[in-house]
């Protein structure tokens, strides 16, 4: 896959006029929250978003477009936000969902992916029979900030024989690297900060 970079104010080919209106919709719907879990954060808000449905309906429609182009037949979404995101686009596309969970949040057989935390290890699952070999997947998230669980997602569907076919999401906080974490992974992002 191609890493391509799709960011405010820059005219990569892939970019639509619904990913600019998306951009457009998600500076004036979400708010910092500053020290918030803890001191020194500022913790993006997506709850304006959710709380509006024509502004909503906007991402989800720019998310919708990339699975398309992309012949996603599920859509993967990373807990938390990132359901809140998949799980529409999976129906307004009639593509499979599958929830990617934290360790032990899932009943019967997973496979899970450990990755590194700042201080220690985070496990995330996947349902055993989640995805098979060939299956094209569309892996969503709220949020790319460091790219250790996004890189551990992408891992675990790879592993499962899917073809991941791209990383989607609302928000890339570029001063963190997580890009560069990720390797070759295809990532659309709606707005870059």
């Amino acid at each position: 896959m191609s890493r391509t970079m799709t960011s405010i104010g820059e005219a990569a080919p892939e970019r639509s006029a619904t990913n600019d209106a998306a951009a457009d919709v998600l500076r004036g719907h979400v708010r910092d929250i500053q020290d918030w879990p803890q001191p020194g954060v500022v913790f993006k808000d997506i709850t304006p978003l959710l709380s509006s449905p024509a502004a909503f309906g906007v991402v989800i429609g720019a998310f919708a477009d990339v699975a398309r182009e992309r012949g996603a037949t599920t859509i993967a979404g990373i807990e938390a936000r990132g359901f809140l995101l998949a799980a529409p686009v999976a129906d307004r596309v009639g593509a499979r969902l599958v929830p990617i969970r934290k360790k032990g949040k899932l009943p019967g057989p997973t496979r899970g992916a450990t990755y590194d935390l700042e201080y220690g290890t985070a496990t995330i699952e996947i349902h055993a029979d989640a995805v098979g070999p060939g299956e094209r997947v569309l892996l969503i998230d709220d949020v790319l900030a460091t790219g250790g669980t996004a890189a551990a997602a992408h891992g675990l569907l790879a592993d499962a024989g899917a073809d991941v076919v791209g990383l989607a999401v609302l928000m890339e906080l570029s001063f963190l690297a997580g890009r560069e974490r990720l390797g070759a992974v295809d990532i659309v992002t709606l707005l870059t900060i």
